[in-house]
């Protein structure tokens, strides 16, 4: 079995639509977006190739338009759907999505859900 690396996205800040709360339908609200990719990394290490791993960049950016245009009324939706997106790309075992949402809970810095998933 080959050795997995993790490539991280860390603390994408994205206003959306999240919420099932009316006040929450109405205007767009920040989350925070955390991704850990699990990919074999060795022939991009040894080539120096992009083409040979994820490109985190443009895989930010997918992520970006798609929460933006998103209107999901949970965050295990919006999370799963983001995972969604990351196994599209093969080369993508398995990701972890952390979604944050600030001041969801009165006294607590955010509300959050982690999922885990694999490209089977």
């Amino acid at each position: 079995m080959k050795q997995l690396d993790t490539l991280y996205i860390n603390d994408l800040i994205i206003p959306c639509i999240i919420g099932v709360f009316e006040n929450e339908r109405k205007e767009k609200q920040q989350v925070i977006i955390n991704v850990a990719l699990s990919v074999d990394t060795q022939k991009a290490g040894k080539s120096d190739d992009l083409k040979d791993t994820v490109n985190y960049h443009d895989l930010s950016q997918q992520i970006i338009q798609m929460v933006e245009n998103s209107k999901f009324y949970l965050l295990e939706k919006l999370a799963q759907e983001i995972a969604n997106l990351c196994l599209k790309n093969k080369l993508v075992k398995q990701v972890t999505i952390r979604v944050e949402k600030p001041k969801a809970v009165k006294l607590a810095k955010s509300s959050a859900i982690e999922i885990i998933r694999n490209n089977d």
